[in-house]
């Protein structure tokens, strides 16, 4: 995988994009060089008997031009191209030359497409000229042209290493990003979870703990008060081993549609409501993607009408055809305040998210002075 990976970044390597800049230590290090050589000659300007102040002053002067790389790549290239002009008058050309020869490095690190091309053509141009100017210099030209290669190869290596390198980061920093946004997920999926079952059982469990005042009701309400306790219990089970990514018990739910609908008749006859159930709950032409989603949205609306229907009949109606399933839930509207429940408001757009999700409609609304959910899932 790694013969691949840099085989597909193979055509951005060639591509030298303006902007490059030296790091820190990059420019420490030019800057030591250039004052230690800068030095070197002043020293020589003074301490060797004769030497040539000229040559000393093109050499200083050369050299100094390596410090405007730290600034601007472009204009210390054309910086060092007049002072090789100049270096013609004052026969110092070959001395120039070795300087550009090494500028070749400064000039692919941080040079774009347009300035290497550029610097390239001018020192080869350079290096004929001064090779045609004297017949003992073509082996020096030779040199020069090494000289410039390999300071240009260096460069370009530096080049890629930090590119490599910012490449890497920025891959840390979404890797990181998407860690973030992973364990963000897991924990709305955890929360969405308790959301849809827990919060479920202990509705029941509230709104029976209100009917046990009723002496006719109390046997039926803590029965029911039993069974959702354990049925929370086994749901919470079922939340933390998907958490964990643990072993999974053979009891946990699926999300049966048919269960879900039998478990919210009982929930609803418990509570004093009669229930109608239109449609064949156990069609087996409905996808198993689909009939979670359905059955939680049972389970949701179940929760929605034990703490908010009024007196009446539930109905439950589930149609298909070939090419959607649709099911609806309708309970009547309470004629007077019930005593409040504890709500976290976000059911319904739970159930819209998840219908949604699946590709299908969802409403939830007052119709003709009843509460009604209406659920409609592709089959096709």
């Amino acid at each position: 995988m790694a013969f691949d990976q840099s085989v597909r970044e193979a055509p951005d390597i060639f591509r030298l994009a303006r902007g490059e800049k030296l790091s820190k230590i990059e420019r420490m290090v030019v800057l030591a060089i250039i004052g230690g050589i800068m030095a070197l000659d002043v020293l020589n300007l003074i301490l060797t008997p004769g030497a040539n102040p000229i040559t000393s002053l093109v050499s200083i002067a050369s050299t100094a031009v390596f410090a405007l790389y730290l600034w601007s790549p472009l204009v210390a290239t054309c910086a060092l191209g007049l002072v090789f002009a100049l270096s013609f008058i004052s026969d110092t050309e070959t001395q120039v030359l070795t300087s550009a020869a090494f500028a070749a490095a400064l000039v692919m690190r941080l040079g774009w497409t347009a300035l290497v091309l550029a610097y390239t053509g001018v020192f080869l141009v350079a290096c004929a000229i001064i090779a045609s100017g004297e017949a003992n210099v073509p082996v020096n030209v030779g040199f020069y042209l090494i000289f410039a290669t390999v300071a240009g190869a260096v460069g370009f290596a530096l080049r890629l290493a930090f590119a490599r390198g910012r490449r890497l980061e920025r891959q840390l920093v979404e890797q990181a990003e998407q860690e973030r946004q992973a364990v963000l997920a897991e924990r709305r999926w955890i929360a969405g979870e308790l959301h849809d079952s827990i919060a479920h059982h202990l509705t029941v469990v509230g709104l029976h703990v209100q009917m046990l005042e009723d002496p006719s009701t109390s046997n039926d309400s803590r029965e029911a008060i039993r069974v959702a306790a354990r049925k929370a219990m086994a749901d919470l089970r079922f939340v933390i081993d998907l958490a964990d990514d643990g072993p999974r018990s053979s009891e946990m739910q699926t999300g049966d549609l048919a269960d879900a609908i039998d478990e919210a008749r009982h929930e609803f006859e418990s509570a004093g409501h009669s229930v109608r159930i239109d449609g064949d709950i156990h069609d087996e032409r409905i996808p198993r993607a689909a009939e979670i989603v359905l059955a939680r949205i049972v389970r949701e609306s179940a929760t929605n009408i034990l703490k908010y229907a009024g007196p009446g009949e539930v109905l439950v109606r589930l149609d298909l055809d070939d090419d959607s399933a649709e099911l609806v839930l309708r309970s009547p509207l309470p004629t007077t305040p019930r005593r409040e429940l504890s709500s976290s408001r976000t059911g319904l757009g739970r159930m819209a998210e998840r219908v949604i999700g699946a590709r299908g409609e969802f409403t939830a609304g007052e119709v003709d002075g009843h509460w009604q959910v209406l659920a409609r899932l592709p089959i096709a």
